[in-house]
């Protein structure tokens, strides 16, 4: 049969381009690659197997060959695993059928290019996306001059040839000379390349990165496999190695990236089970995916079932990598059968509770327990959220920016919060936003460091839901500190500074007591229906107004993340607050008293309301009023 040429997408053609041109260093990891490929394709043919046994008829002995040819210069993975079919060689080596990958690629673009006197690292982290977005195969094109992938389809007798230079389109055709089922993957190597072809130099990086795979690798036709062909995670702690942990993370991450915390352990009671997970170094690439999976592989009798069992770990550890192997689950159980599985309830709980310890201890090291956070700490809060029966434990572990000056810059816990805890203070207060620094400088934090009192400053989108459903740690109950009534008057200051500087200006701002009064009046005619109520602030000490969520209304800046999902149709009146100690406020109640309403006067309040709502990040819903009316205050003092 003729050969098809079809062109490559063009993310994969923009990826081969980045692969050939610039990852220059750790080419040998292309063999990784491939013998972990050849790996999964074994796996899943044993899975398979169990309710297909006809699949692998009488080969069932499981084997990698790779074969070293220095007349040909080629070099050979092969394996008698799943094998593909024609239409499996075009989607799983024509495209790369992920979400996010534009997102991916430009990652990719971007590592590579970050400097050119760190080539190797550059190389690391750009090869480290490519295992981690799963197309590792694709690493070969760093050597190879072209690369001919020929594969059968256990069950089927067809031998199809996928064959590509990486340049833009790749050929398939139909072959006859592969007998038996699985997949050849045949590396033409380019000049220059010839270290490749050395068996020592083959062996050693068999030995490097591979030894774990619980398949036998054979090479060159050897009789001994090239690796020890046991599971890793079934050994004892005691007989693992530091190496062996790290290329087996690289191996089941299909990382490049040092993991934070490796974590193995074997269950024994009711169920057996083993299990060797990792915490990765740096965040995967899809952490935030909607679909939220894992990345624990469920093994039974070290039998792979599946890359995702559903209900094994849950969503809010889903940057877990790694493996639990049950002794106690049926061989054939079925995918579909796995997400209401008692027994997977009972591992999931145990998985949850070891991780947790864990992490417990990793707190002792504040800077590696600090990264940890920085990466995984948004995805850990889903858990507060939407798990009760860890929320306790979750709680303990939380890290949080603070409005304090001691910790800013820093991550709090809530039990070092709750021991800052002012007399007086009945609640921990936070604020929610996009950023700590742009936080710090909201008008709503005024009065609360003005008494000294913390604030924790919010910046995951989860932070707008949890507060609510945890309700208390401690004893205290959490608040917004954009709520109307913030309870200041109840808390003392650091050795009481704070409230006599405070009593001073109270004193001050009584005499204008009579005018505030006019000024809020006025306020209220002039915006009407625009805000809920006009009041004078107690939390504001420097910026004139700001705008206070009621008490039972939703917190402002989750109302506006539900703005955006369409998830509020209409806009919920906020309290306007003034600052009856602040040059304008008071100027303008003289104004006020003196002239009463005037169109200047109403321009003023309506600038001020605007003005708040850019304080809390938001654009005033007039702009071209807006920009009128600022236009004429600025003329008038020009």
């Amino acid at each position: 049969m003729s050969e098809t040429r079809i062109p490559f997408r063009a993310e994969v053609s923009r990826l081969l381009e980045i692969v050939v041109h610039s990852l220059y260093s750790e080419k040998e990891i292309f063999l990784r690659e491939l013998i972990s490929n050849a790996s999964d394709a074994c796996d899943k043919l044993r899975y398979e197997a169990l309710t297909q046994p006809e699949l692998i008829d009488d080969d069932s002995g499981f084997r990698i060959d790779i074969a070293l040819d220095k007349k040909a210069r080629t070099l050979t993975v092969s394996d008698n695993g799943l094998g593909m079919t024609r239409d499996e060689m075009v989607e799983n080596l024509g495209t790369i059928a992920r979400s996010g990958t534009g997102a991916f690629l430009d990652r990719l673009a971007e590592s590579v290019a970050a400097g050119s006197e760190a080539k190797k690292d550059d190389a690391s982290r750009g090869l480290s996306l490519i295992g981690q977005f799963g197309v590792g195969f694709y690493a070969a094109f760093m050597v190879a001059q072209m690369v001919e992938v020929k594969s059968r389809k256990a069950g089927t007798d067809e031998t199809w040839c996928w064959r590509s230079d990486g340049k833009g389109e790749f050929a398939v055709e139909e072959e006859d000379n592969r007998a038996a089922r699985g997949t050849d993957v045949i590396v033409y190597l380019r000049q220059g390349e010839d270290e490749f072809l050395d068996v020592d130099r083959a062996r050693t990086i068999i030995g490097k990165y591979s030894d774990h795979i619980a398949i036998p690798i054979h090479l060159d036709g050897e009789d001994k496999p090239a690796n020890r062909a046991s599971a890793l995670w079934m050994r004892s702690k005691a007989e693992a190695t530091p190496d062996q942990y790290k290329e087996f993370y690289h191996h089941v991450a299909h990382a490049f990236d040092e993991a934070a915390l490796t974590i193995h352990w074997k269950a024994e009671g009711r169920l057996e089970y083993a299990g060797l997970l990792f915490v990765p170094g740096a965040k995967p690439y899809d952490l935030f995916d909607p679909q939220r999976r894992h990345g624990v592989k469920l093994y039974v009798r070290r039998v792979f079932i599946t890359d995702h069992a559903e209900g094994l770990v849950p969503s809010w550890l889903r940057f877990l990598r790694g493996v639990v192997d049950s002794e106690d689950l049926p061989l054939n159980v079925s995918r579909e059968m796995l997400q209401n599985n008692p027994m997977i309830s009972h591992i999931r709980r145990g998985v949850t509770r070891k991780v947790l310890g864990e992490l417990g201890k990793l707190m002792a090291d504040e800077k590696a327990y600090a990264a940890f956070w920085g990466n995984f700490g948004a995805v850990m809060k889903e858990g507060l959220y939407e798990d009760a029966d860890n929320r306790e434990e979750l709680l303990k572990l939380l890290r949080c920016a603070s409005s304090a000056e001691s910790a800013f810059g820093a991550l709090v816990s809530l039990d070092a919060y709750v021991g800052r805890m002012k007399e007086g203070q009945e609640a921990i207060y936070y604020i929610c936003g996009e950023s700590a620094e742009k936080l710090s400088r909201s008008p709503h934090l005024e009065g609360f460091r003005a008494k000294g009192v913390e604030v924790l400053l919010l910046t995951d989108t989860v932070d707008d839901f949890w507060p609510a459903a945890v309700g208390t740690y401690d004893g205290k109950s959490f608040k917004s500190i954009t709520r109307a009534s913030a309870e200041l008057d109840k808390i003392r200051g650091a050795a009481g500074e704070g409230d006599k500087a405070a009593d001073k200006k109270d004193e001050e701002s009584k005499v204008a007591a009579g005018d505030m009064a006019s000024l809020v009046a006025l306020v209220k005619l002039t915006l009407g229906e625009e805000v809920k109520d006009v009041r004078v602030s107690a939390r504001l000490t420097e910026s004139p107004v700001c705008l206070a969520a009621d008490e039972g209304d939703l917190d402002i800046h989750l109302e506006r993340f539900l703005k955006q999902h369409n998830q509020v149709r209409v806009p919920i009146k906020r309290i306007l607050e003034m600052n009856s100690k602040h040059p304008l406020i008071a100027r303008l109640a003289e104004r006020a008293k003196a002239k009463g309403a005037s169109e200047t006067l109403q321009d003023v309040v309506w600038l001020l309301l605007d003005q708040a709502r850019l304080a809390d990040g938001e654009a005033p819903p007039d702009t071209a009023a807006f920009a009128r009316r600022l236009g004429e205050a600025l003329l008038k003092v020009v």
